[in-house]
């Protein structure tokens, strides 16, 4: 049992990692971010590349979701300009996943010494990016414990059955991810743990990429819930969030197999190539709509405007 409550510690040493870290590069870049938003997406290819470069910035979806849902409901963007910022949050979210495949294990007591060093610097800039490399520190140290811990918490009865059900059931799979993430909020966690049972052998590639797909659902309940009370446009960019993603993963679930073997094509890691699944998987299904943004966002509408009130 203290296997398990030490994973569950993990989870949330690795929220923590990331929500400092976020708090750290948001305060180096956060105003200039929500000003250049609100300017550079008169058109879906710029809100696109705004989201995609502030996404990879802040190391969060769900940050930006609910940066734009604020914007949204302020007043200072239109829901049919958000598409494009939606379509790259997804593409921005995977770096995070790329990022994760690095072992930087022997730098996290380094990173967290220099970090609480410059977070007693005077100046804003220093104590930022301090914060940022106990952020990181903290994602490694947590992803580390994952990886050391997933071979005994796989040998509970318990979750032993519940990893039978997900390599037998591709439902169970998707599900698992969708749940987790909207548990925790973090699309990134989900891929963290994913992962670490992968690279330890009691995952397939295929069953992880199915979790990872479930993932990208689960995140857009971060943004539903930050529209709630703040207007119909603002509840606009959250349906148009979840309807993408719900699509997306529906395209993709028949060809996971032909995933699977692409991104193998680049890697024999398995981490490695559920982090180049991610990455495939977002860019296709970003570029595929973002031609098509204004008659996405003019569905939305037609659909939901009915069922919300002014």
């Amino acid at each position: 049992m203290h296997e398990l409550l030490l994973f569950i510690l993990f989870i949330a040493i690795f929220l923590a990692g990331m929500s400092v870290l976020r708090i750290g590069l948001f305060n180096m870049s956060g105003a200039a971010l929500k000003t250049f938003l609100s300017k550079v997406t008169d058109k879906p290819w710029k809100g696109f590349l705004a989201g995609t470069i502030f996404t990879g910035i802040l190391q969060s979806s769900s940050a930006v979701m609910v940066m734009t849902v604020g914007l949204v409901s302020a007043g200072s963007l239109t829901f049919p300009q958000t598409i494009g910022i939606i379509l790259g949050t997804n593409i921005g979210s995977t770096f995070t996943a790329e990022f994760m495949t690095f072992s930087l294990d022997r730098w996290i007591i380094p990173g967290v010494v220099s970090g609480a060093f410059l977070c007693f610097m005077p100046k804003a800039l220093p104590r930022s990016l301090g914060m940022s490399l106990i952020g990181i520190s903290a994602i490694f140290a947590a992803m580390s414990g994952f990886k050391t811990l997933s071979t005994p918490i796989a040998a509970y009865p318990s979750i032993q059955t519940l990893i039978h059900y997900i390599e037998g059931h591709m439902s169970y799979a998707l599900i698992a991810g969708i749940l987790l993430t909207a548990l925790i909020h973090s699309s990134s966690a989900t891929i963290g743990i994913a992962m670490s049972f992968l690279m330890n052998g009691e995952l397939s590639v295929s069953s992880a990429i199915i979790i990872m797909l479930g993932s990208n659902i689960g995140t857009c309940i971060t943004g539903y819930m930050a529209s709630i009370g703040s207007g119909r446009q603002a509840a606009f960019t959250a349906y148009a969030h979840i309807w993408l993603n719900v699509i997306g993963v529906a395209a993709f679930l028949p060809f996971v197999d032909i995933l699977e073997s692409t991104a193998a094509y680049f890697t024999e890691n398995k981490g490695t190539q559920l982090a180049h699944a991610s990455v495939i998987f977002n860019i296709l299904t970003s570029l595929a709509v973002l031609p098509f943004a204004r008659q996405f966002s003019n569905l939305i509408l037609l659909v939901h405007r009915p069922h919300l009130k002014k």
